[in-house]
């Protein structure tokens, strides 16, 4: 299904009395008037044009979740220009990756180096380049105990994220694919997943809870199954087994949790061998993220952009990549569009150069 976004609207005509009129319409400024010439509904033809809002992003996904035959593809993205291909290249929804944000905000490893703070700002902006096309979050641990996570919780949720996922390591947390993961007891975990789903239900959100294990490395299969059982008794809508081994383990964990929707990391190269999105869905799993499909190959292309830039004293770029050619992937004749319909006249001559 096609996912709306939470800034869409939809104008509705109600009509009063008799068949609407275009000239007894109301918009805008003239509403003040006519409200202040006439009492309300005292016409006998009164139409007048609201505006209704759509469902938000996290609803949109709640309720692909609850229709068996969705299957949610959201490449990871760290920055808005990496967002924006994704979004160009048709993708229905987006994951901001914490090992990405780590690496393009701070220049860092992930290990537990982003504060909440970093977090909710890279995915409100992520979130709001496309507001009809759901985010699906890394939370780490919550950043606390329940107090941190409800306060996570909340401000991921008015930042406009559709989803998040939160773990059971400890605070000074590293990468799911990296070995040696320190964990937290079941009961800690579990009031986690507690304190975000209460902090969801206190403000009225429909952000989905994703309740993440990493207890596959150290304590085995058994010991994540029962994590992840208990984080879905706690109230988590999706489970989600990091570091899964094998396709045979992938069929087992589907099965377990029949009727309960996960989601599949695939990190290649990690400890999860390569599934394809295909292979993902008719194994069951209901959303595959792909953390790297953007970092990975950025890495490559500057890498070797730069060894040339060094070697050659050029980069040596494609005709193509203008200035012109980079803006307008990130939304440069919208913004033109928007500053004429408002009147503006900053751009009325354009912004192209002649040709050279």
């Amino acid at each position: 299904m096609p996912f709306l976004t939470r800034g869409d609207r939809l104008e509705t005509q109600l009509t009063f009395g008799g068949k609407p009129e275009s000239d007894n319409s109301l918009s805008g400024s003239n509403i003040y008037e006519e409200n202040h010439k006439h009492p309300p509904l005292a016409s006998s033809s009164l139409t007048s044009t609201f505006t209704m809002a759509l469902p938000s992003a996290a609803t949109t996904l709640r309720q692909s979740l609850q229709d068996p035959k969705a299957f949610i593809t959201a490449p990871g993205v760290y920055d808005g220009m990496s967002a924006r291909l994704a979004l160009a290249a048709g993708f229905e929804a987006l994951y901001m990756t914490g090992a990405g944000t780590a690496a393009s905000v701070h220049g860092q490893a992930d290990l537990a180096i982003c504060t909440l703070n970093d977090m909710r700002a890279n995915a409100e902006m992520l979130a709001n380049l496309s507001p009809r096309t759901p985010l699906i979050a890394d939370a780490d641990t919550g950043y606390g105990g329940p107090i941190m996570v409800a306060r996570t919780t909340e401000q991921y949720a008015r930042s406009g994220v559709a989803a998040f996922h939160i773990e059971d390591q400890v605070q000074t947390k590293r990468c799911g694919h990296l070995s040696g993961k320190q964990l937290v007891d079941t009961a800690t975990y579990t009031s986690r997943i507690r304190a975000a789903v209460q902090a969801r239900q206190r403000i009225g959100s429909d952000i989905v809870i994703i309740a993440r294990t990493d207890a596959l490395q150290s304590l085995g299969y058994e010991e994540s199954v029962a994590r992840l059982r208990a984080a879905r008794e706690a109230g988590a809508d999706v489970g989600f087994l990091e570091g899964i081994s094998s396709r045979e383990m992938a069929k087992k964990v589907i099965n377990d949790f029949a009727g309960w929707p996960l989601l599949l990391n695939m990190v290649e190269h990690g400890s999860t061998p390569s599934i394809s999105s295909q292979e993902a869905q008719e194994l069951g799993f209901r959303i595959i993220i792909f953390p790297f499909a953007t970092l990975g190959p950025a890495l490559t292309a500057m890498r070797e952009g730069l060894e040339k830039l060094k070697r050659d004293g050029l980069p040596g770029l494609n005709k193509e990549l203008t200035p012109q050619m980079l803006f307008r992937v990130c939304g440069l004749d919208e913004s033109l569009k928007l500053d004429a319909a408002a009147g503006g006249v900053a751009f009325e001559g354009g912004v192209d150069l002649g040709e050279k």
